[in-house]
């Protein structure tokens, strides 16, 4: 049995112990994919038919056999997440209504999550979405090249050169870690954006990318030359609006990140 196999049976148990309320219950990470190892947690969604509050969360996730509860992010949202220990492994859980979950399953982020979840409680409501999600039309493409293309543009491209002083590591390091988002690349491909974790195993089998693509952000995060540093994020990115179609934003940082770059030079 692989360790995705024992995290898979581990959840199960989870989902198995929530009251009938709970009308889905999905898997998902590198549990669903098949990718967990000793360090992997188990991510799961809880759909409720009605919205409950922080305070039922706990207490569902408590009755599920879930030690050590505690809750992170916004509380005042609509999400509640809960994590805790079963069996001194890590199990985060996200708890939407089903409301919620039919307007947000498509969003960045939760899209690639569900793609590849596994039911251990279904009404159908996953299948269904799956389907949806395996469409990747032009507009939703076109829309997310544009969005992550605002950040290159709008201001001065010397805004690079202030952010190589000695005394700028943390706005240095905010600006490569940004820029390093791959969601254009991912558009590209009609492939729904994972997370960073896996990088290179993740972006891999993509067609359309730059040139040793992971390698080249590794290299430049890890780099101890500021302005090298900078230079080399943002030759990777200019490489990879250059593969995009044109719009006002992919316009627009292609000029900016050019400039840029003859600054750092």
């Amino acid at each position: 049995m692989t360790r995705s196999d024992e995290l898979r049976a581990l959840a199960q148990r989870v989902a198995d112990a929530l009251p009938p309320e709970v009308v889905e219950v999905v898997v998902t990470g590198s549990v669903s994919r098949g990718l967990a190892d000793e360090l992997s947690d188990v991510e799961m969604l809880v759909v409720t038919e009605e919205q409950v509050s922080l305070d039922r969360a706990f207490e569902l996730a408590a009755a599920a056999g879930l030690e050590e509860r505690d809750t992170w992010g916004d509380p005042s949202t609509p999400t509640r997440r809960v994590f805790g220990y079963l069996d001194g492994v890590t199990v985060e859980t996200i708890w939407w209504s089903r409301e919620h979950a039919e307007a947000h399953y498509g969003g960045p982020g939760a899209d690639q999550a569900l793609l590849h979840g596994i039911p251990l409680r279904t009404s159908g409501l996953l299948a269904r979405w799956q389907e949806q999600l395996a469409v990747y039309p032009d507009e939703l493409a076109a829309e997310r090249i544009e969005k992550a293309a605002e950040r290159w543009g709008g201001y001065a491209p010397a805004a690079l050169v202030t952010i190589a002083r000695p005394d700028c590591a943390l706005a240095r390091m905010e600006w490569l870690v940004d820029s390093a988002q791959l969601a254009i690349v991912f558009a590209l491909n009609r492939e729904r954006q994972p997370t960073a974790k896996r990088l290179a195993a993740n972006v891999g089998p993509l067609a359309i990318r730059p040139e040793r693509v992971a390698e080249r952000i590794e290299e430049a995060l890890a780099e101890q030359d500021p302005r090298t540093a900078l230079r080399l994020m943002a030759q990777l990115q200019l490489d990879a609006v250059n593969l995009a179609p044109s719009g006002p934003n992919v316009d627009r940082a292609r000029t900016w990140l050019a400039e840029g770059l003859e600054m750092l030079r």
